[in-house]
Formats: structure tokens, C-alpha cells, sequence
């Protein structure tokens, strides 16, 4: 549940409320909104039956939360949640733009689009360092040298990294080397993963499983905030319908029911929810007319020699096409490219 405390309660009144709910043994999270303050309650809520929260000096009510995801809910925190990374801002008014190859193949590619990314503006360098693929005969990725060369691109162009982790192994690798955590539709659902990036801090974007609903994929994101890491960026990268024209369907009714419900920002990946790098271009637009905070999307230097997902990589050119497009859609709804 959540406590609403009224405009004019003090101070000591959070505190106390804070040190009692600690006392009986129950979570605490305090979010601070531009008018009044709500304490969200996480745990067993019998603990609380002798106890008249709602009596309690600055309390103006109590609401139940009847969703499964509570801390990712926006009954529990109303006001949208901004991701900020040194100069960076994942959720803001300024769209967000994390491009970059599937795989990092070699230290010439990966540095090839760095320079060419940080040209154009963009803030976040994306790259496979571990590839959990559907054969085990397609490439796997270059592992933590794949880490290094990333981090060694974005050092010295000025850029963020953003890349896969897929197991407790790859955390203790990548922690180095990566701004942000990805964690990717198959893994969605590895609690013990989203157990141990939780208690790291570091921000993650969460990838939507490929066969999940909303409620499980905030859910996932519940197991992440529970562990005390609140810096999750969702991301609506296409599900597994029937249809295979396209490698997956990208369900961008996901984006306002994410800002609905949620308030955590949601990024979109129109590179995997399609599978063919022509509908990228048009699909970033919808996204980013749907509300999306931004986009995932992936670039190559060039896409036919591409180790990984060349078929819906983007080369330079169409690259540019692309953030030319989406600055057009930015303008028209408030937001910023």
C-alpha cells in the first residue's frame, strides 16, 4: 500500500512513519512529488493490523495497491521517473538515442561507429559483448574483450556504453566497462540475474520478454527495484504473435500503457522488433509518436559483412535518414532531438 501524506505534513512526521514501518520489519520507499510526499509499503501488510497508520500526525490516507508491480507503478511514485547518467537524461524531454552494432566484431568497427555516432550527437554507444543466440553455432560474442574494446571506444570519443550482461559471470565482467546493464528479452524472466543487477545500482534497461505480457514485464522490473536499483529503463522490443513477415511484432500500444501504469521511462528497439532494417526508419517514428523516451536501434559500418542481425542493421546513411525523420515527429509533440 501507500501512504499520501498531506501537503502540510513535516518532516519529522515522513520520519517517524519511515522509523516505525522499519521497526515492524517492512519496506520503505519515499517518494517526494512538487506537492505532497507518498511512502510506499512493501511487504505483509497483517504486520500493520494494530497499528492506525491513518491517525498518525501528516497522513491524509491510505491507498491499496492491487497491481503485482508496486514500486514500478505509478500509484506508488505518480510522477515520471528521470534517468540521469553524469550529462545524460534517459525519460526527460529530450529524446534518448542508443545506437550501435549487435556484436562488437573488432577494435576498427566498433571505433569506426563510435566516431560516427558521437558526430551525429548521439550519447549512448550499444554493443554485444555476450550473445545469447538462438544456435549455438551462430556467433557468441567476444565476451569481456568484447567489454573492453567498447569501453576504450566510448572513452575516447566521449560516449556511454550500453551493453548485454547474461549472467552473474558477465556482471562481475562488465561492471568495468558498462554505464548501463541490458538485459535481454530472453532473460527477462531470470529472477537470480534481476536479483543481483538490483543490488548493484547500476542503471538497466529491461528488454520485454518475446512471449510476455505488460504485467509480467514490470513485474521483472519489480525484482530489480526490490533490491533497492530504481534506475530501469523498459524497452518494447517486439513479441511472439504468429505473424512472420516480420521477426517479431512490435507492440507499440505498449508505450502509452506503459506511461499509464508506470512511470518508469520506456525506450523502443525497432531493429529487433522488425528484423528488417526498412521498417527500422518508419517504425522509430510511430515509437516516438506513441511517446516513446527514445530508441535502441542498431548501426554497422557495414551491415552485409555484419557477424550479427545485419538483415536489420542500419549503415550510416540510413542512420542519418533516421534521426532526421524522428527530429521531425520530436518537434511536433514537445520533444526534443
Amino acid at each position: 500500500m501507500v501512504i499520501v501524506m498531506k501537503p502540510s505534513a513535516t518532516k519529522d512526521d515522513i520520519k517517524n512513519i519511515d522509523a516505525l514501518l522499519k521497526k515492524l520489519g517492512l519496506g520503505v520507499h519515499i517518494s517526494t512529488g512538487s506537492e505532497r510526499t507518498i511512502i510506499g509499503v512493501i511487504g505483509d501488510k497483517r504486520l500493520l493490523a494494530d497499528t492506525p497508520l491513518e491517525l498518525m500526525p501528516g497522513v491524509d490516507r491510505l491507498v491499496p495497491i492491487v497491481e503485482p508491480f508496486k514500486l514500478a507503478g505509478r500509484t506508488f511514485k505518480p510522477e515520471s521517473t528521470v534517468i540521469r547518467i553524469k550529462d545524460a537524461e534517459i525519460g526527460g524531454k529530450k529524446l534518448t538515442i542508443m545506437a550501435g552494432p549487435c556484436a562488437v566484431e573488432s577494435q576498427e568497427q566498433i571505433m569506426q561507429t563510435a566516431k560516427f555516432l558521437k558526430s551525429r550527437g548521439v550519447q549512448f554507444l550499444r554493443g554485444g559483448a555476450y550473445k545469447p543466440r538462438t544456435s549455438p553455432y551462430s556467433f557468441q560474442g567476444l565476451e569481456e574483450e568484447g567489454y573492453r574494446l567498447l569501453a576504450e571506444a566510448a572513452k575516447d570519443v566521449g560516449l556511454l556504453v550500453v551493453s548485454e550482461i547474461v549472467s552473474i559471470k558477465s556482471i562481475e565482467q562488465a561492471i568495468e566497462y558498462v554505464d548501463i546493464f541490458q538485459i535481454g528479452a530472453r532473460n527477462m524472466q531470470n529472477f537470480q540475474l534481476l536479483r543481483e543487477v538490483g543490488r548493484t545500482k547500476i542503471p538497466v534497461v529491461l528488454k520485454r520478454g518475446l512471449a510476455s505480457t505488460i504485467e509480467e514485464w514490470l513485474s521483472a522490473a519489480e525484482y530489480i527495484m526490490n533490491e533497492g536499483n530504481y534506475n530501469i529503463i523498459l524497452c518494447e522490443r517486439g513479441i511472439r504473435t504468429f505473424e512472420t513477415y516480420t521477426r517479431n511484432t512490435l507492440d507499440l500500444s505498449a508505450v502509452p500503457i506503459i506511461k499509464e501504469i508506470s512511470h518508469l521511462p520506456i525506450i523502443v528497439d525497432p531493429s529487433h522488433g522488425t528484423g528488417k532494417w526498412k521498417l527500422v526508419t518508419p517504425m522509430s517514428r510511430a515509437a516516438i509518436a506513441a511517446g516513446a523516451d527514445g530508441l535502441i536501434v542498431e548501426v554497422h559500418p557495414d551491415p552485409t559483412s555484419a557477424l550479427s542481425d545485419g538483415p536489420q542493421s542500419l549503415n550510416f546513411e540510413t542512420f542519418d535518414t533516421l534521426l532526421d525523420e524522428i527530429a521531425k515527429v520530436a518537434g511536433v509533440i514537445g520533444r526534443e532531438w
